[in-house]
């Protein structure tokens, strides 16, 4: 094993042996202090304190990453900097990462100034177009030359958490113009109950002459406005059902009851509104009547989460008929994601009483199969296809990689890396790539193959549509540890390596915000556990950055977990990500054996049911890869079984055979 030290030693060694790169060779000591007055100005900026920011900046005159200290020197000062000294940083530093954040920070001050013209000069240019309140700008300008742009802001409108001055200037601008009408903003305002933001819910109220303090109680407080009933102003109605929701994530039993009481001073449309409300958070609940109040709700206009929860409830009651047209309510860009396209064609499936795909799933199938996701190969599954791994193309030569290293980009990376600013390191690389062909990305995952930043070789790999190698895209480091430990507990490595690959990248060092560590992302508490189970009795926890120690206490962790979920390796891996708890709790809302993806896509937290899908679709490729021979995901996935549900049930099911 390589020591991290000793990776970023080679890492630099080869970059100053680069013939066209510059060097970073510096006087240790001298470099050492260097790096450590950088991160003090990068802490500066983010405190705000601009003496700081010129002190530790004045001292990194030749530091090897200029144009970060230059961007930190301006960033604090950028509302008084003046066009020319904004255009000089954009002008040196043209085609860079850090050039385009800077255009980022300034389109945002641009906008907030409404400075119409050099936003409208400088927004083509941001190359990433990322930023959702420099998108709502955008939209600003267009609308104050008269354009109509209400149908493009419903589209980008739809998550206020995100939104800042500029959306909640749009939203205002639109209504004023009269491109919103009042059903628009009671739309903006339901959103903003329901994702719990309470600043654009108050600004947004106040436009329609509704309470501000009020609709903060309603997602603050709701129980009380629940009780309080909805009032005689569409305001107040309004607020009420953003109550509901509120409320029925404490008590759905109150929020329904509430409801019933009120049904008859609101309108039928806003009746449906409440119960969509309340279903939603049914659907969060797994609860047994959420799919009773869907119905309720069946005339309420939905937000995409509710259109997607009101879809999944219809699969684990097995309605397919409700599936169907639930999908075809939703927007064309929902419509067209890799999920709904594959349950519109398990529904055709379905009404046909098919098990194989009929002509019409298939070709629903056929627009996904290509894409290496969970969705892509469950439908490659229905049209014949496992999952194989394909022939390497040709291996990138000496020259090729050498020639990422002389990229100053991928240099600054490597900086940032040493210095463990990986967000900072992760923008500069991945900034790189979007300009790459083939060739070049094959080139690059290598380098960070022989720089050990298997998180960037992995990212980098995934990029890739022709060719691709696949040891790259699906690395098995530490195998002389994984392996005897894996045959030890009979586990399979196939899946610890799936899980692996999600929980860490395989960063040594990753450490979570909740303090989960290594490469397994054991969690402190978790690991004391495990150590005392096992008998490991000189654990601390410093110890779980141990590559060897994590991988072990890792790998026991699953293994008691799986016994736990009764040998289901989907059941274990949202158990590793949720909890054992939840998971039982979740695991106790069946009363028959469910089809694993319909389990898997109706699981309540977002970031499990993303990292349950890939998971098992990363085993599913490493047990392609190790074991030579064509793989199947449905296999891997099985069946969800109820809680002591026996052997003579699980034979007696229909779902064992799809």
């Amino acid at each position: 094993m390589i020591s991290r030290s000793k990776w970023i030693a080679g890492a630099f060694l080869f970059l100053a042996c680069a013939t066209s790169a510059p060097s970073f060779a510096q006087d240790a000591v001298g470099s050492r202090r260097d790096d450590d007055a950088f991160l003090l100005l990068r802490d500066s900026v983010r405190r705000e304190d601009p003496a700081k920011v010129e002190f530790y900046a004045a001292q990194l005159g030749s530091y090897a990453i200029p144009s970060y200290v230059d961007y930190y020197r301006l960033k604090p000062r950028l509302r008084d900097a003046s066009e020319a000294e904004i255009r000089e940083f954009l002008q040196r530093y043209q085609g860079s990462a850090i050039a385009d954040r800077l255009r980022n920070d300034w389109l945002l001050e641009l906008g907030r100034k409404r400075d119409w013209r050099l936003f409208d000069e400088q927004q083509p240019q941001f190359a990433l177009n990322d930023d959702t309140q420099v998108k709502c700008y955008a939209l600003l300008s267009r609308l104050a030359k008269g354009q109509n742009v209400a149908g493009e802001a419903r589209s980008l409108l739809t998550y206020p958490p995100y939104y800042g001055e500029g959306c909640g200037a749009l939203i205002a601008s639109l209504y004023q113009a009269n491109q919103f009408d009042a059903n628009d903003l009671w739309t903006q305002v339901r959103l903003a109950g329901e994702s719990n933001a309470t600043g654009p819910a108050r600004r947004t109220i106040l436009l329609l002459n509704g309470s501000d303090k009020k609709i903060a109680q309603a997602i603050d407080t709701p129980l009380i406005v629940m009780a309080k009933g909805p009032g005689v102003s569409k305001a107040e109605h309004e607020t009420f059902i953003v109550s509901l929701g509120r409320g029925a994530r404490t008590s759905l039993k109150l929020a329904v009851l509430a409801l019933h009481k009120a049904e008859g001073k609101l309108t039928p449309q806003e009746a449906a509104a409440g119960w969509a409300a309340i279903a939603l958070q049914a659907s969060y609940a797994l609860a047994p009547e959420a799919g009773e109040y869907w119905r309720k709700a069946a005339n309420a206009p939905l937000s995409l989460d509710q259109q997607q929860w009101k879809a999944r409830v219809a699969l684990r009651e097995g309605n397919w008929k409700l599936v169907k047209s639930t999908i075809a309510a939703m927007p064309p860009s929902l419509r067209s994601d890799p999920t709904w396209i594959y349950w519109q064609a398990r529904t055709l499936m379905a009404e046909a009483g098919a098990s194989q795909a009929t002509p019409e799933a298939a070709q629903l199938f056929g627009r996904i199969a290509d894409q290496q996701n969970f969705y892509g190969l469950l439908a490659a599954e229905e049209l014949g296809r496992l999952v194989t791994i394909p022939a390497p193309g040709a291996a990138p030569t000496p020259a090729e990689v050498a020639a990422m290293g002389a990229n100053p980009g991928f240099q600054r990376a490597l900086k940032f890396f040493s210095l463990r600013l990986r967000f900072e390191g992760m923008r500069e690389w991945n900034w790189e790539l979007r300009k790459m062909s083939e060739r070049e990305l094959i080139a690059a995952a290598e380098f960070a193959r022989e720089n050990h930043i298997l998180d960037r070789m992995v990212y980098t790999s995934e990029r890739t549509r022709v060719q691709a190698d696949y040891t790259h895209r699906y690395p098995a480091p530490h195998d002389d540890i994984m392996r005897p430990t894996t045959s030890t507990l009979g586990l399979d490595r196939a899946w610890v390596y799936g899980l692996i690959r999600q929980e860490s990248r395989f960063i040594m060092d990753a450490q979570s915000n909740v303090g989960a560590a290594g490469l397994m992302q054991v969690m402190p508490s978790t690991g004391r556990w495990v150590a005392k189970k096992i008998g490991l009795t000189d654990f601390v926890q410093d110890m779980l950055t141990d590559v060897r120690t994590n991988i072990l206490l890792g790998a026991n962790y699953m293994n008691m977990v799986l016994g736990n979920m009764d040998g289901s390796q989907v059941l274990a891996t949202a158990a590793y990500n949720a909890g054992p708890g939840r998971l039982r709790t979740w695991r106790g809302t069946l009363t028959k054996p469910m089809d694993s993806a319909v389990f898997i896509e109706s699981i309540p937290y977002v970031e499990t049911r993303t990292y349950v899908k890939n998971v098992m679709t990363n085993a599913t490729y490493y047990a392609a890869l190790f074991d030579g021979k064509p793989q199947s995901l449905k296999t891997r996935l099985g069946v969800v079984l109820p809680k002591g549900y026996t052997e003579a049930e699980q034979q007696e099911t229909s779902f064992g055979s799809r």
